[in-house]
């Protein structure tokens, strides 16, 4: 077995094949932190320019990823919360560090100056934030046990897992302690640090699947299996999903069984198997999907066995995603997404808030933890559709929680196309996206709300706008998919969007099929109107959306989409990413008043 043995983790023995692999092998996990402080405290211009690939690659493993062109000098930081939970206090830190230190030199005309961006990761990212602010936000995070650690980089990410872990009454087995052992294990583990690329974990013991495990590099889901004469709840273990770019993969079952208590040793062999025999040569092909496409789950499992774990592996358990009706797009579905009011295990409720693409200013972020802390027991969970959960409410304080005025603007009973609506970050700071996506799925969601009824029975409807194909808002598993794309109209460049219809996950998890490309921003909502009006005239009894979009031929799909301009008007439809700033007043890239000093001051050029 090797799963445990010293390992070089940095060079792993072998000349560096590309760019990324070299820079790791220099300088890489835990020790990047000395270095950054050090930048932090000598400030921005102190990075070596012809060394800034290097170490924005390097930073990510903390936490922070550089933004976009016209932003130089300014961070997106992620923070990590296992399984979503955040436990009594660490709210109101994550908004006052939003408070004080993420607020940049430009406006959101929809969610203002400083905000907290709920991920579909179930983790927290904030924007704007300066170099040399970081040691102060490391000491308030890490003041109550938050911490950046491994949030980004090629290792463990934030794992995740049902929001409701360990409240459910309908759960088959409490993952949460096994999320938080894993957690405990991975975090800062020199011999998981450095892994041929991300590594996504889910663990989910919920009825609902809402871990998303399909989706993940490794995924723990719900089983049962006779062991030695008694039946034992654990884990079935699957490999190799993931959505990004235009490989999805769905995780496949390796035949393996875990109990609870083995579920570390065995996601840390994988994990080791993965770190050894992953593809360092190219990093478009290093995500474990590609191995499982290689070997397939009878080697992976073999290898496993005899290489990576020194006791017999139990072969797979009874398989409980049969219940699973998450995200499904079915009529079992429901809604299964923990928004609304739940009973708990222990007759306590816990309160789900429909948070609009998983965006919250600071004053709401600080009113959210005070809520939880005067209604529950201060603990907030957020969830993978960008949504937070306030736990641990008596029944008694119901009613007076439901009349805060929170609850006005994050709604427990939202339209469904509030509910559904999922986004990422954008051209707004990522410099992979294409187009913006936060403020424009906002005005999708509200200009189909007043503008188009849902047909009879439809109460869940799921519409995923991702800038890029690297599907960070996971829309490949949503009724309609949106991916950003460019076109022109008119004769000019413009923002468009490829359109997708049909993903979903639940117990026969399907990707959507891409139907309709480059679409003009400005007339996606009134394809969506008229898909809506189509389906409703063809559909056959009460089929969900989904059923109806399995039996539909693809070609015939393509010819429901009908894009067509409506009253709705997209503001950001001509910025095709040619300005330092969406929203910018002046909208050239020579505006941008970055690079700055640690005071938010642009720093003088060179020359």
């Amino acid at each position: 077995m090797r799963a445990t043995l010293g390992v070089d983790t940095k060079g792993m023995g072998r000349q560096m094949p590309t760019d990324v692999e070299k820079w790791k092998s220099e300088v890489y996990g835990n020790e990047i932190r000395e270095h950054l402080l050090e930048f932090a405290e000598e400030g921005w211009d102190s990075i070596p320019e012809d060394e800034h690939d290097e170490w924005f690659e390097r930073f990510k493993w903390w936490g922070l990823y550089h933004q976009r062109n016209g932003q130089e000098s300014y961070f997106m930081m992620r923070i990590g919360t296992p399984n979503g939970v955040l436990t009594p206090g660490q709210t109101e830190v994550v908004a006052d560090v939003a408070d004080e230190y993420a607020r940049g030199p430009a406006e959101n005309p929809v969610f203002g100056n400083g905000y907290v961006d709920w991920t579909t990761r179930q983790s927290i990212q904030l924007h704007w934030i300066k170099l040399e602010d970081i040691p102060e936000i490391f000491e308030k995070l890490e003041s109550v046990g938050l911490s950046t650690q491994q949030a980004c980089g090629d290792s463990w990410r934030n794992i995740v897992g049902c929001p409701v872990a360990g409240k459910d009454k309908h759960e088959h087995v409490d993952a949460l302690p096994v999320a938080m052992e894993l957690n405990e294990e991975f975090k800062g583990n020199e011999d998981h640090s450095n892994l041929p690329r991300k590594w996504k974990v889910s663990i989910t013991g919920c009825r609902e699947g809402c871990g998303q495990g399909d989706i993940n590099d490794l995924a723990l889901e719900p089983a049962t299996k006779e062991i030695d004469g008694e039946e034992t709840k654990g884990f079935n273990i699957r490999i190799g999903g993931g959505l990004s770019r235009n490989e999805p993969r769905l995780a496949r079952d390796i035949d393996v069984f875990v109990t609870p208590e083995q579920a570390s040793e065995v996601s840390g062999a994988i994990s080791a198997l993965f770190r050894e025999n992953g593809d360092r040569d190219n990093r478009y092909n290093a995500r474990i999907k590609f191995l499982m496409d290689e070997w397939g789950p009878e080697k992976f499992r073999n290898v496993l066995q005899e290489e990576f774990v020194d006791f017999e592996l139990e072969t797979a358990g009874e398989d409980l995603r049969s219940e699973y009706s998450y995200n499904s797009g079915y009529e079992n579905g429901g809604h299964s997404d923990h928004v609304g009011i739940h009973e708990q295990a222990d007759g306590n409720y816990y309160v789900g808030l429909d948070v609009l693409v998983g965006r919250m200013g600071v004053d709401d972020t600080k009113e959210l933890a005070r809520v939880a802390d005067e209604y529950g027991s201060g603990e907030i969970r957020i969830t993978q559709r960008q949504n937070v959960i306030i736990t641990d409410v008596p029944e008694e304080k119901l009613d007076a929680l439901k009349s805060e005025e929170l609850l006005d603007h994050y709604s427990p009973d939202p339209h469904p196309f509030m509910r559904g609506s999922v986004a990422c970050t954008g051209t707004e700071f990522c410099s992979l996206s294409i187009v913006e996506t936060k403020n424009r799925q906002v005005r999708y969601a509200r200009w189909l709300k007043e503008n188009v009824e849902l047909p009879e029975g439809v109460e869940d409807f799921h519409i995923h706008l991702s800038g890029c194909t690297a599907s960070c808002a996971q829309p490949q598993i949503a009724d309609i998919s949106l991916r950003g794309m460019k076109t022109r109209k008119d004769g000019e460049p413009v923002e468009a969007l490829d359109i997708g219809l049909g993903g979903g996950l639940g117990e026969n998890p399907n990707f959507a099929d891409w139907v309709a490309q480059r679409i003009p921003v400005d007339e996606v909502p009134g394809a969506i109107k008229n898909l809506l009006a189509n389906f409703e005239e063809r559909r056959e009894g009460g089929e969900t959306f989904r059923e109806f979009v399995e039996r539909t031929d693809e070609d015939d799909l393509a010819d429901l989409v009908e894009p067509e301009e409506t009253s709705y008007d997209d503001p950001m439809m001509h910025n095709t990413k040619m300005t330092w700033y969406p929203y910018a007043e002046d909208d050239s890239m020579d505006a941008s008043p970055a690079p700055t000093d640690g005071e938010g001051q642009p720093l003088p050029s060179d020359d």
